[in-house]
Parts: structure tokens; sequence; C-alpha cells
């Protein structure tokens, strides 16, 4: 079976780069400079699924984007994820966070839906995180 992306992924994202193992993508959210990486294999639900060699490039690609949106944006602290309880496909979220964003200190699946998101913030934001990985 080939690798499709979820389509709850597909709907809340933007497609920023394609990394070595991973789709790089940016939620639709101007609250946080938050990405997710998938890696491009079918049939994926948690990270121990990955094999050996996939994991440890799934690693240094989420500390490729960690350390970008850290240095793009500033980040005061790097959230790193894999949650999966409503997205069953592997998804590894990198999210920037800074003491007076909307959700400090909690996690921001504390902070509720995004409401009239601000497109044109977070369109510049992936123009950055394109410019910065390369």
């Amino acid at each position: 079976m080939p690798f499709a992306l979820h389509e709850r992924l597909a709907a809340d994202t933007l497609p920023v780069a394609e990394l070595g193992l991973c789709t790089l993508l940016l939620m639709q959210d101007h609250r946080f400079p938050w990405t997710i990486l998938v890696p491009q294999r079918p049939d994926l639900r948690d990270y121990h699924d990955l094999p050996r060699e996939d994991a440890m490039q799934a690693f240094d690609e989420v500390t490729l984007v960690s350390r970008a949106i850290a240095d793009e944006f500033g980040a005061h602290k790097l959230n790193v994820a894999a949650l999966g309880n409503q997205v069953p496909q592997l998804h590894i979220h990198v999210i920037g966070r800074f003491a007076e964003d909307d959700a400090w200190p909690g996690p921001v699946w504390n902070a509720g839906p995004v409401e009239n998101p601000n497109l044109a913030l977070v369109e510049d934001w992936r123009e950055r995180l394109r410019t910065r990985i390369g």
C-alpha cells in the first residue's frame, strides 16, 4: 500500500518541504509556529513501527526542524510530541513555544481551536521555514 497523508492532516496544514523521510507540514494556526513531520511510509501508527534506520532519520529531521524553529522564530521552548490520539497516522509535532503564547505554560491543545487564523502570517512562516531548511 502506498503512502497517503491522513485527510485531517491534509485539511489542517500547509505543505512546507519534503525532507529525506518525512513530509514537513505547518499547522494553519498563527498562535504558534507548529510543524508536523509525517514519515512517508504506509501503515505507521507509532514511533516504534519505524524500522531502525527510518527512526534515526526521523530523529535527525526532528532535530533539523527544531533548530530551524528555534533560530528563525526565537522560540523560548520547543515541544516535540507524537500523540496520535485523534489522527492514527504516525506524525511528530514540533512546536515553537513562547512565555506569552495563548497556551503557556500548558500544552497547545489547551488553547482551543484557532478562530480566524491569520493565514498571511502562517504563509510568511512557511516561506521562512522553506528558506531556512532549504
